[in-house]
């Protein structure tokens, strides 16, 4: 699987473990920056640009999600939610890592990396890399409304 990852200066070292394990684990990891530690640095591009590479890849038919850390994740999430097709979803436990995939087919994980260790965040992101989407017609459904409104403004 291809893994696009970006974080902020909070994250920098939880993704350079991520990457590291990852790799390890057979995956294809891109990362998106920061390249250095930088405490004034802005995430938003960062995360944009790793999320653009999840749709990216989606569009050319290959399999690939993307992870994004922070602080506590959520600015990294709303980032990331702000690119066309991308369901960006925050994580902090095993439930909802798997949630995220099966009910929401999330295709970016948001984990706060100043709320777990690197072990946890491992689990979580290992947990909602080998979570399915359900494929449950309500599902489908939902996220088919959420597009609607994304491309066109139209709410069903």
């Amino acid at each position: 699987m291809r893994i696009h990852i970006a974080t902020d200066h909070a994250g920098l070292e939880l993704s350079h473990f991520l990457i590291e394990e990852l790799a390890k684990a057979g995956h294809e990891v891109f990362d998106h920056g920061p390249k250095q530690y930088d405490a004034l640095d802005d995430y938003p591009g960062f995360c944009i640009n790793a999320a653009l590479a999840v749709k990216s890849d989606e569009a050319a038919g290959l399999e690939a999600l993307g992870i994004v850390l922070g602080g506590s994740g959520n600015g990294e999430q709303i980032a990331a939610n702000k690119v066309q097709g991308i369901r960006a979803a925050l994580v902090w436990n095993l439930d909802t890592a798997k949630l995220a995939r099966q009910h929401n087919d999330a295709n970016v994980v948001a984990v706060g990396a100043r709320q777990h260790d690197q072990t946890e965040v491992l689990e979580l992101v290992l947990a909602f890399i080998a979570e399915p989407f359900s494929q449950d017609e309500r599902h489908i459904r939902r996220i088919g409304k959420i597009a609607t409104y994304e491309q066109n403004g139209e709410i069903l």
